[in-house]
């Protein structure tokens, strides 16, 4: 299951983003266009003064022909080593624009607690509600 990290840093997403627009052959202004952030905006992600949402990190990823996911991991919303299991419920959570961020971190919160409580069942096929 996914987890957030707090092991990346915006100069290192800043790094990626202008990494993958270069090999996309895209400029900023390009990339503006194709996502409907601002120029200004792109820049200071790209040079590490602004840690961007996962709404915007998303229309970036899609603009560069990317994974969100990729993207993501790249700005520590995502566990890197996770097996992927429950990140797609997670990376939705993420980047649902009808949230706030105080609504994902609960949300994300109580998905992992049913989860994580249904590892710890030794056999599910016994549980049942009475």
């Amino acid at each position: 299951m996914a987890r957030i990290s707090v092991g990346k840093t915006v100069g290192d997403l800043g790094g990626y983003l202008r990494d993958q627009r270069k090999q996309a052959q895209l400029s900023l202004r390009q990339l503006a266009d194709l996502t409907g952030v601002s120029n200004p905006y792109l820049s200071q992600i790209e040079r590490g003064l602004r840690k961007p949402s996962a709404e915007v990190l998303q229309q970036i990823a899609k603009a560069l022909r990317i994974s969100a996911e990729s993207v993501y991991v790249q700005a520590g919303l995502l566990d890197p080593d996770d097996s992927g299991e429950g990140g797609g419920v997670e990376a939705a959570i993420a980047v649902d624009p009808r949230l706030d961020e105080g609504q994902r971190r609960a949300l994300l919160e109580i998905y992992r607690s049913f989860v994580g409580a249904a590892d710890v069942t030794d056999n599910p096929e016994e549980d049942t509600l009475t």
